[in-house]
């Protein structure tokens, strides 16, 4: 109920439109976003390559409708990996398509205009060895979302990946299709409410395939992201990786800004590789409401923390 009651409340304009304008609102996002500005969001990149830790930087927004909207976000993303290079850090960046104009209608705009903007970010990253992630939004996208890092990794093979979602039935059939072509997969379970015709309703069926899911991920040759925050699962990890004695470069485990500090740390000084993916940006608001509904402990930590300095 808790999980449906935040991911009902991430498409509330109203109250998104309140929570992106009020002091508190912002003050409370801190905990999961790194700030509002790139200089803030490189700042924490700085930090965490520091503690041995790379990072994905994502600059926050989706759905937009206009075309001039759409450039605002790419010119961010090409800002970002200028300062990536300028800087020498140890980071790439992620991009969900309705934030560069996937949904816009009319002439030369929606697909096409995402795939232009996205193509350009990717030969852009190509040109300084990095890497864009087209990240994945919920299950009307998820097909256009895999064609077009097919088409780009085709031009681009190095700089290119995507997201597949371990709570979706077809997900295992993805990954076969995105391994064949060497594309990098970063795994999640998914944080999107779906119809049970399509994605797996219960816990603990979604941990069951994510689970058999990364362990194809890590074997398939093809360098993967194991995004995940449970203990358990990061644990079930390493005893395969111990069993089998998989190469601990074959991939790296990824989480999010502000979540499992402790385990980051500690899978660092295990010799895992660790990416934290750094989100920043006025537009926080859907973002924050999905990372509320994912882990129920957040809720708990934020109404624990919330008066203290």
């Amino acid at each position: 109920m808790l999980r449906s009651f935040f991911i009902a409340l991430s498409t509330n304009k109203a109250f998104r439109a309140f929570s992106e304008r009020s002091a508190m609102g912002r003050r409370v996002s801190r905990r999961f976003v790194a700030g509002m500005s790139v200089e803030e969001a490189i700042a924490a990149t700085e930090q965490l390559n520091a503690e041995g830790i790379d990072a994905t930087l994502d600059s926050l927004g989706e759905s937009v409708m206009l075309v001039s909207q759409a450039e605002e976000s790419a010119a961010i993303y090409h800002r970002l990996l200028d300062e990536i290079a300028a800087r020498g850090l140890r980071a790439n960046v992620s991009v969900k398509l309705t934030q560069v104009g996937m949904d816009i209608g009319g002439h030369g705009a929606g697909p096409e205009l995402a795939e232009r903007i996205v193509g350009e970010m990717v030969e852009h990253a190509a040109a300084m060895s990095n890497f864009v992630r087209i990240d994945m939004e919920g299950s009307d996208y998820t097909e256009a979302t895999i064609a077009m890092t097919e088409r780009l990794h085709a031009k681009w093979p190095s700089a290119v990946g995507t997201v597949l979602q371990a709570y979706l039935f077809r997900t295992a059939d993805d990954i076969e299709r995105l391994v064949a072509q060497g594309i990098r997969i970063r795994l999640c379970k998914g944080a999107y409410k779906e119809p049970v015709e399509i994605a797996f309703p219960a816990k603990q069926d979604v941990d069951a395939n994510y689970v058999k899911l990364m362990k194809r991920v890590a074997t398939s040759g093809v360098f993967c992201g194991i995004a995940t925050h449970h203990e358990t699962i990061v644990a079930e990890m390493e005893r395969f990786v111990a069993e089998t004695g998989l190469d601990k470069r074959a991939f790296e485990f990824q989480m999010l800004y502000g979540i499992r500090r402790d385990l980051q740390r500690k899978l660092v000084a295990r010799g895992f590789g660790v990416r934290v993916y750094v989100p920043f940006g006025t537009e926080w608001y859907p973002y924050f409401m999905r990372r509320l509904a994912e882990r129920p402990a957040n809720v708990l930590f934020l109404a624990k923390n919330f008066f203290r300095n």
